[in-house]
C-alpha cells in the first residue's frame, strides 16, 4: 500500500507538504498541488480516512437519524426520499452518512451527543421528532453537538432547519375546496406531537376565516399519520357530521384510509366526498380515484439538510434555516359541490 511517505519521496517534497496539498491547504501553490495529485494517481494512494481524522479531528461523516420506522410508513417512501436527497448532497461534497433509527425509548437510554461520538460522526440530521422526544430538548438546550432537524421549527448557533411552508401548503389545500363551493369542510390531521400538524392545522383554520367559514373544532380528527387513523377518522365524519362534503387530510396516507372508509360504507370520493391529501406520496396518482394533493419535495429537503449541516460544519456564515415551497396538485378526488 502507498503511504504518504511513499509519495513525498517521488515527489522530492515533506510529508507536510505532500499533506496539505492532499487536504486542499492554500498555503500549496496550485502547480505543486496538481504535480502532487498526479503522482498520487499514478502511484494509486488512498488516504487513510481513520488517520486523517486523527489529524483534523473531523470524520467527513454525517449522522442520519430517524424516530420511529416501521413498514406501514413504507407506503409514503417518504423517509427513503429524504434520505436519497442527504446522500446526494453528502456525496457531492464529499461526506460520507451513517443511518440509526430511534424512538422515545431508545432517546432515554443513550443521549443523542452520546450516539454521535460513538459512531465518531461529525454532526447529525434528524428526522421523524416528535416535539417533547427527549433528543429534541437536548439538540435545542444541552448539547452545542451541531445539528439540522426536518420539519422541527428550531435554530440557533448549533441548530439548524429546514422545512416546507405548510400553514400555506395546507391553506391551499383548503382554498381549493372552497374554489369548488364547498362550506362544510373537516380535516384530518396526524397528532398534536408533530410540528408540521399544528402548522397544518393552522392553515386550514386560516383558510376558512379568509372565506368567512367558522371555525368547528369537533370537525378535526386526529388520524396519526397512519392509514388506519385516517380509515378511522372517515368513519367519525361520516357518522357524526353527515353534512360534511369535503376533507383535507395532513397526509396522503392517512387518505389511503379514508378512500378504503367510504367504500366501505358505499360510498365515493369524489362523488360523496372531496379529498384533498398531503405530500404527494409515490401510489397518490394512482389511487382510485387519483388523488389531489399538496406536493411537497423530500428529496430536496435532504438536500439542503446536507447542504446545511455541511455549512456548519465547515462554519460557514449562513442562515439557519431553509423553508420551501409546495405545490397543490389537482387530480381526480375533488369536484364541485353538487349541493
Amino acid at each position: 500500500m502507498t503511504t504518504i511517505k511513499d509519495l513525498a519521496k517521488a515527489a522530492g517534497v515533506s510529508i507536510t507538504t505532500i499533506s496539505r496539498a492532499l487536504n486542499g491547504y492554500s498555503d500549496v501553490n496550485e502547480k505543486t498541488r496538481k504535480r502532487i495529485q498526479t503522482i498520487a494517481d499514478e502511484m494509486g494512494y488512498r488516504p487513510n480516512a481513520v488517520a486523517r481524522s486523527l489529524v483534523t479531528k473531523k470524520t467527513r461523516t454525517i449522522g442520519v437519524i430517524l424516530s420511529e420506522i416501521n413498514r406501514e410508513g413504507a407506503k409514503d417512501s417518504l423517509a427513503f426520499e429524504t434520505l436519497c436527497g442527504i446522500n446526494d448532497r453528502a456525496v457531492e461534497l464529499d461526506y460520507d452518512i451513517l443511518l440509526f433509527s430511534t424512538n422515545p425509548k431508545k432517546q432515554l437510554s443513550k443521549s443523542y451527543a452520546d450516539l454521535c461520538k460513538e459512531r465518531n460522526v461529525d454532526g447529525a440530521i434528524l428526522s421523524g421528532l416528535r416535539l417533547h422526544d427527549p433528543y429534541l430538548e437536548e439538540v435545542v438546550h444541552k448539547t452545542n453537538f451541531p445539528c439540522v432537524l426536518i420539519d422541527i421549527p428550531a435554530e440557533s448557533r448549533n441548530v439548524g432547519h429546514v422545512t416546507t411552508d405548510n400553514v400555506r401548503g395546507a391553506a391551499a389545500a383548503v382554498n381549493h375546496l372552497i374554489g369548488l363551493g364547498h362550506r362544510r369542510i373537516a380535516m384530518i390531521n396526524g397528532h398534536d406531537e408533530a410540528a408540521v400538524s399544528r402548522d397544518r392545522l393552522e392553515g386550514y383554520r386560516q383558510a376558512l376565516a379568509g372565506a368567512g367559514i367558522p371555525f368547528d373544532p369537533k370537525l378535526v380528527y386526529n388520524g396519526g399519520f397512519k392509514e388506519e387513523g385516517g380509515f378511522e377518522a372517515m368513519y367519525g365524519i361520516l357518522y357524526q357530521h353527515p353534512d360534511t362534503t369535503a376533507v383535507f387530510s395532513a397526509s396522503d396516507l392517512m387518505v389511503l384510509g379514508a378512500l378504503r372508509a367510504l367504500e366501505r360504507h358505499g360510498h365515493r370520493a369524489p362523488e360523496r366526498m372531496s379529498i384533498v391529501g398531503y405530500d404527494d406520496i409515490a401510489i397518490a396518482s394512482h389511487c382510485s380515484p387519483p388523488l389531489t394533493t399538496i406536493r411537497q419535495d423530500r428529496y430536496a429537503m435532504g438536500y439542503q439538510a446536507a447542504q446545511l449541516l455541511v455549512d456548519m460544519l465547515e462554519n460557514r456564515d449562513i442562515g439557519r434555516k431553509i423553508t420551501l415551497q409546495s405545490e397543490l396538485i389537482v387530480r381526480q378526488s375533488t369536484a364541485p359541490f353538487s349541493g
